[in-house]
């Protein structure tokens, strides 16, 4: 297999037409960060996926894994079980990028009391200002 060749000087995700604006906008949503997280460890069914994730959708889900596959980051596997089972794994592609944003899904939680400490004193500063 050859090398990634570095595609840097094509894109420029600071362009508006930058075809990476597209896969931003995919990975900028929550459930698609707690997905690839959620695939971290291996391959995970459907449902699985749904219970883990509390509060996605079944119909959400489903297009959060279709957008991740399209992209590259997801493989969907369909066993010939009655009914059929499916399940989904990070690809290679979706392993890079899992080690580089997973780390910030945990830093949310790590620093959320600062985080609401910050917000509410935001929020009596504009209370008292008004």
């Amino acid at each position: 297999m050859a090398a990634p060749t570095s595609d840097c000087a094509q894109f420029n995700v600071y362009n508006q037409g930058c075809p990476a604006r597209l896969v931003l906008d995919h990975l900028g949503d929550k459930w698609a960060l707690l997905v690839l997280d959620r695939l971290r460890d291996g391959p995970v069914r459907f449902n699985t996926i749904r219970r883990d994730i509390n509060g996605v959708s079944q119909k959400v889900l489903s297009q959060v894994l279709k957008r991740l596959e399209r992209d590259g980051m997801v493989a969907r596997t369909a066993f010939p079980t009655v009914p059929v089972t499916v399940e989904y794994a990070l690809t290679e592609l979706g392993t890079t990028l899992t080690a580089r944003v997973g780390p910030l899904l945990h830093w949310a939680e790590d620093n959320m009391t600062q985080i609401r400490a910050a917000q509410s004193a935001y929020d009596e500063r504009l209370a008292s200002a008004a």
